[in-house]
């Protein structure tokens, strides 16, 4: 529309005012559109190429590959044709290939074949997939294609990832925009008829008193260039009042928030978890790997009923226990060695806790290498979540079997009949030793040490399946074990957890520990991370089991769930259960997940965070955020830059509606009245302002360390707040007043009576569109701080926000003194900018007055509310 009323506005003003002059009008309307589309543009198209940025982030997966030996990780673009790669539980497979060596492996192949039924690999069945996930077992596989030359490769490349999610958030304000467009769209229209009917009655007057149309007088061309100066008028009216810079607000803030978080070792996967970590108010968090650090070492060691000190000490193990112990660990492991020329120091790759067992194992002179020959594997039972436990069955060369388990203590103990003594020799487990071992386990666990028991047992060859495909199927036997080893791990806290745990407690969120550990190192863990206040806090339901929570009915649990803040020896479905309980109580909940069957938790909370370094790409796509540095200690900063969405959007809105409604109400007050203050060029140069470089300023604002002392934003909370409203309503209500005073009465306070009338009346023009556009700057201060009294508070901190508003100063001090041809604005003399800058300094004695005013409920407050959550919904 503003472009087709440029187009005719060029074509009468031409014939009206000559070549030279009369293209100005329509020329400025002309600009302002295309400089509007551009920059809008501009912005798109940086977002565009942040999210392509973001997206190749987060399919830049790092995964192990064995190469001379060695396990580096390397980028899955780095994976090359002859790689081998080693696959586990959660695993992406990152090319075709074929299965090497592989134990109980099975295959998710529904991203390409489409079907959910589970493929087990084997040598039979040794093709892989690229993009298929690995849901049990372990397998190694020889890459044979990458790239393109892959069938997921293939597939992918004649699709793209859509970037063009749309957030609650941006649901929301899309609704807002569109309903405040529908008002300034009616206002315009009545703008319309208003100024039609009183030019077409010859109630319009130019500047000299002449009435501009006359029935049978005026010629078709004059009511035709009359009628197009309306239309123009009215159209730049509903511009104004269109919110256009809405949508660019909040793509500008989350594009800066995601670059933001990324710097602080946070990848946004899914925007609409930037809108939530604000409202978030409990985490359910892991200790290994996300409280704790991810290097074990062996403390505490107790073998045949005795503590070995030191822990490395051989001389109170017999060859034959020695022989036992190194063959458990070095066979019943997942971590891999590699033993480097000359005399370096062996290289172990695997999880903290079986690096730190083999490492242990090296120091009781394991010949690793030697021990893995001396016997075969029949049979394994990988690690499992729920059981806490693995176990592998060996064939030695006397046609022996040996099955070792390794695994929780208090559950491979509550499996043993027996144990080791000093000499070798099998002693039956009587009530006095059990209860020693149980003791020394919960010593262990109350040093915040993570226990861990190694058992065996013989079993009789002719006992085994002889057919390979019930030997795939063959159950471990699991009981009447012989204890071999309690080992205590200590794992220590990450750096600066404490703090990050206070800092997220003063914040108004509860830290829940959920841990599949024993309870007791759970609690020592609690206690020295600051999640439990002392030890009169670590009681029950504070500190619970899984098992225990499980067994609670529905609305038990709800209850129960408030009040845990440590759950140990709990399985995935008891984190999930943890989770639903505390959704249905009302929480925003945020959970920390590393494995695979941390991914039903993850994705049921309202924010999934996953391990950027140990965890699965199976949890990291059912998260939301990716923790690339696997440490707690980043969560403050998540929400703290979660928290600033809220703040920046209401900042931007208070400034925004403040334009719009201060605009529409002078408009149309003056078409009212006869006449219009502020013409098209001048309206489409405040929208361009209030679009671009207000948003720009506003949203960029910096989190300031309050926010983590102020309570979660409610699920129910409204983004325009009724503080909003008044600090909106008290500018408005100041704007209006003062400008239109200056327009039915400028002439007189300025002392332009003696003045040429037409010039009297553009320099009155020009003092209210400067006045306009200088409060609007003012304006903006004020909008950093709506609920404090300090608005400058920090100002000086915010360098992006000081030169967003001395350029914004600076263009419209160039337009006033040298854009007068296309603004219709003439110079002002030194006193005009005394009183425009008067005018818009005293908003801000008057904006602090008026924090002082009781804050009625807004009759909008409903509807805006209603509006928020229907966009929410609307999100899914």
């Amino acid at each position: 529309m503003l472009m087709i009323a440029a187009v005719v506005s060029i074509g009468l003003g031409m014939k009206t005012d000559g070549i030279k002059k009369g293209w100005y009008d329509g020329a400025s309307i002309a600009f302002a559109v295309i400089v509007g589309v551009v920059v809008t543009a501009i912005n798109d198209y940086r977002q565009d190429l942040q999210f392509n940025f973001l997206i190749e982030k987060k399919r830049n997966i790092h995964l192990e590959v064995i190469r001379d030996g060695r396990r580096p990780k390397v980028s899955i673009f780095d994976v090359v044709v002859g790689d081998v790669v080693p696959l586990k539980i959660g695993d992406q497979i990152p090319a075709d290939g074929i299965l090497i060596p592989g134990c109980s492996l099975d295959i998710d192949e529904s991203s390409m074949t489409g079907e959910s039924k589970i493929v087990h690999k084997n040598s039979r069945e040794p093709f892989l997939m690229s993009g298929c996930k690995v849901v049990d077992g372990s397998g190694t596989m020889l890459v044979s294609s990458v790239g393109v030359n892959t069938k997921w490769g293939l597939l992918m490349a004649s699709t793209s990832e859509d970037t063009g999610e749309e957030t609650p958030l941006q649901v929301y304000l899309n609704g807002v925009a569109t309903f405040i467009g529908s008002v300034g769209l009616a206002l315009a229209a009545a703008v319309l008829v208003v100024l039609s009917v009183r030019f077409f009655t010859g109630h319009t007057k130019n500047l000299d008193g002449r009435v501009q149309f006359r029935e049978g007088n005026t010629s078709a061309a004059d009511a035709i260039n009359g009628a197009t100066k309306i239309l123009a008028v009215s159209v730049a009216t509903a511009v104004v009042a269109v919110p256009e810079g809405l949508p660019l607000a909040v793509t500008l803030i989350l594009s800066f928030l995601v670059k933001k978080l990324l710097a602080e070792n946070a990848l946004v996967r899914r925007l609409s978890a930037c809108e939530t970590m604000g409202s978030m108010t409990t985490i359910c968090t892991d200790k290994t790997g996300t409280l704790t650090s991810n290097s074990m070492t062996v403390m505490e060691v107790y073998v045949a009923g005795q503590k070995i000190d030191p822990p490395d000490s051989k001389s109170l193990l017999s060859p034959m226990l020695s022989s036992l112990v190194i063959e458990g660990i070095a066979r019943n492991t997942t971590a891999s060695v590699f033993i480097p020329e000359g005399e370096g120091d062996p290289v172990i790759s695997g999880s903290p806790t079986e690096k730190a067992i083999v490492e242990w194992g090296f120091k009781l002179g394991m010949d690793f290498d030697a021990v893995r020959s001396e016997s075969s594997v029949i049979s394994v039972f990988l690690f499992n979540s729920e059981k806490k436990k693995g176990g592998v069955a060996l064939q030695l060369p006397d046609s022996q079997v040996h099955i070792h388990w390794k695994g929780a203590a208090e559950i491979i103990l509550a499996s043993c009949v027996g144990y080791c003594d000093a000499n070798g020799n099998l002693v039956q487990m009587d009530k006095d030793k059990e209860l020693l071992f149980k003791n020394v386990i919960e010593d262990m666990a109350a040093n915040s040490l993570r226990c861990i028991a190694l058992a065996y047992k013989t079993y009789d060859m002719d006992k085994l399946p002889v057919d390979e495909q019930e030997l795939a199927q063959w159950p471990l036997p699991e009981d009447d074990l012989v204890l071999l080893a309690l080992i205590g791990l200590k794992n220590p806290c990450h750096p600066g957890v404490g703090d990050a745990v206070r800092t997220c407690q003063n914040a108004g969120i509860k830290v829940r520990m959920v841990t599949g550990d024993n309870p007791q190192t759970a609690k020592a863990i609690a206690l020295e991370c600051g999640i439990l206040s002392s030890e009169e806090d670590a009681v029950e339901p504070n500190v619970i089991e899984g098992r225990v929570f499980r067994e609670y009915s529905d609305s038990e649990r709800e209850d129960i769930a408030e009040k845990i803040s440590v759950m140990g020896r709990s399985s995935p479905n008891d984190k999930l259960l943890l989770v639903q309980a505390l959704i249905r109580r009302g929480h925003v909940v945020a959970v920390t997940g590393d494995g695979t069957n941390d991914a039903p938790a993850l994705h049921e909370a309202d924010i999934g965070l996953s391990m950027g370094s140990q965890g699965t790409q199976v949890t990291k796509e059912a998260s939301d955020i990716v923790l690339l540095d696997d440490n707690f200690s980043s969560i403050p900063k998540v929400v703290l830059w979660g928290r600033s969405i809220y703040v920046n959007i209401q900042k931007f809105k208070q400034f925004q509606l403040t334009i719009i409604v201060a605009s529409v109400i002078i408009n149309a007050v003056g078409a009212a009245s006869g006449g219009v203050q502020l013409n098209t060029v001048q309206l489409l140069w405040v929208n361009l302002v209030m679009d671009t470089l207000g948003a720009w300023a506003l949203v960029t604002e910096p989190p300031t360390d309050n926010l983590m002392r102020m309570p979660p934003v409610g699920r129910r909370e409204p983004l325009i707040t009724n503080i909003l409203w008044r600090n909106l309503l008290f500018q408005v209500a100041y704007q209006v007043t003062v400008l239109l005073v200056l327009n039915f009465r400028g002439k007189s306070l300025l002392g332009l009576e003696h003045e040429i009338p037409q010039h009297a009346n553009k320099v009155k023009n020009t003092l209210i569109f400067n006045a306009f556009v200088l409060c609007q700057i003012f304006n903006e201060v004020n909008s950093r701080k709506p609920d404090e009294l300090n608005i400058f508070k920090g100002i000086l901190k915010s360098h992006l926000f000081i030169g967003i508003n001395a350029v914004t100063l600076l263009l419209q001090v160039i337009i006033i003194e040298f854009g007068g041809k296309f603004t219709s604005t003439v110079r002002l003399n030194w006193k005009m900018w005394l009183i425009s800058v008067a005018i818009a300094f005293m908003s801000w004695p008057l904006a602090f007055i008026g924090k002082f005013i009781p804050v009625p409920k807004s009759p909008l407050h409903k509807f805006f509310t209603r509006r928020f959550h229907r966009g929410r919904r609307a999100h899914g």
